[in-house]
């Protein structure tokens, strides 16, 4: 087994969807320009195949959202949201605010842009869904 392998199979799957992969892989970089930590990788597989494999993981998530429907995406905002015990525009907007954190190195212009976009429009799209959810759960 390889080092994405293990990350893929062992690490991720553990994760709650898509976007929650994304925000973990992105909180372990110290910051922008600086390289992952992951203890365990490292350890097992060196720390160059370690890098290499959390910055493929994390670009290749990236890509993945990037490419995915808003639908999915709405969807996907729920199931990662229930793992920090935010309410998902709350979840959204914490993506927004660490939007430069959450872009591999080597990607940036219009990936950053676009990513913006598809953010932007989640926030939009699940603060209507909590409104409708409220103006029906009113009515009832």
């Amino acid at each position: 087994m390889c080092a994405f392998d293990d990350l893929a199979g062992t690490t991720l799957a553990a994760v709650s969807g898509v976007l929650g992969k994304l925000e973990y892989i992105s909180h372990l970089r110290k910051g922008a320009g600086k390289p992952y930590s992951h203890w365990g990788l490292s350890r097992v597989y060196g720390e160059a195949a370690a890098q290499e494999a959390l910055a493929e993981a994390h670009r290749l998530l990236f890509l993945r959202i990037l490419h995915t429907p808003l639908r999915e995406l709405r969807n996907d905002t729920v199931v990662s949201s229930q793992a920090t015990q935010l309410r998902p525009a709350e979840y959204v907007g914490s993506l927004r605010s660490r939007l430069s954190a959450l872009v591999p190195p080597g990607l940036g212009g219009e990936s950053v842009r676009q990513f913006s976009s598809v953010l932007l429009a989640l926030s939009t799209l699940v603060s209507r869904r909590t409104k409708t959810l409220a103006d029906t759960t009113d009515r009832v």
